[in-house]
C-alpha cells in the first residue's frame, strides 16, 4: 500500500512516498521539483531601489530616472533581460554629464558641451552610486569598476577630436599637379 503525501524543502517541492511493509514503513522521495524563482517585472525593480535611499522618477513606463547625492542614471526596460542602466553622472540643469579624464583633471562634460570640473566627493559619490544601484537592481560588478571610478571618456592626451572618430588626415583630399 502506498501513501502520498506532498512537502517544500529547500527552495522546491517534492511528493513523499510511503511505502507500508511488514516490518515497518519505507519513506522515499519520489518526485523533486524546483520552485519557478519570481522574476520581479521592471517597475518592481525601479520600487525596490527607495529602502537604497534613491529617488526615482518614472519618464515613460519603459524609462526611469534614478539620483542620489546629486548623481543621476536613465534605466530602461528591456523585455527578458536585466534593466538596462545607462552611465551614471553628475546632474548639471536638467542633464547628466559623464566624467571625462583630461590627464591633469576630471571634468563633467554635458550633452550641450558644458564642463564643470569634478570633485573627490563627486566622485566618491558616483562610486557609491554606481555599486549601490547595481546591488539593487541585482546586475553584476565588474572588479575594474568596484575598485575606484572609471572615466566615460579619455581625453588625456589632449589631441581633440580624437574620440570622435576617423579624423581628417592631411594626404586625404589633395590632388597632385
Amino acid at each position: 500500500m502506498f501513501i502520498v503525501e506532498r512537502g517544500a524543502r529547500a527552495g522546491g517541492s517534492f511528493i513523499k512516498r510511503q511505502e507500508k511493509r511488514h516490518s515497518g514503513i519505507i519513506v522515499s522521495d519520489m518526485f523533486f521539483r524546483r520552485v519557478k524563482p519570481h522574476e520581479p517585472s521592471f517597475k518592481e525593480r525601479i520600487e525596490s531601489l527607495k529602502p537604497f535611499g534613491f529617488t526615482v522618477t518614472f519618464v515613460n513606463p519603459q524609462r526611469a530616472m534614478v539620483s542620489r547625492d546629486g548623481i543621476g542614471a536613465t534605466i530602461d526596460e528591456r523585455p527578458g533581460q536585466h534593466p538596462q542602466v545607462s552611465k551614471a553622472g553628475l546632474i548639471v540643469g536638467d542633464e547628466i554629464g559623464l566624467l571625462v579624464n583630461g590627464g591633469y583633471q576630471m571634468f563633467w562634460k554635458t550633452p550641450a558641451s558644458h564642463r564643470v570640473p569634478a570633485q573627490a566627493s563627486q566622485l566618491k559619490a558616483l562610486h557609491n552610486f554606481q555599486e549601490d544601484l547595481k546591488e539593487a537592481l541585482g546586475l553584476s560588478s565588474l572588479y575594474n569598476e568596484s575598485l575606484g571610478t572609471t572615466s566615460d571618456l579619455h581625453l588625456y592626451d589632449r589631441v581633440e577630436h580624437r574620440d570622435a572618430g576617423d579624423s581628417h588626415k592631411p594626404w586625404e583630399g589633395h590632388t597632385r599637379s
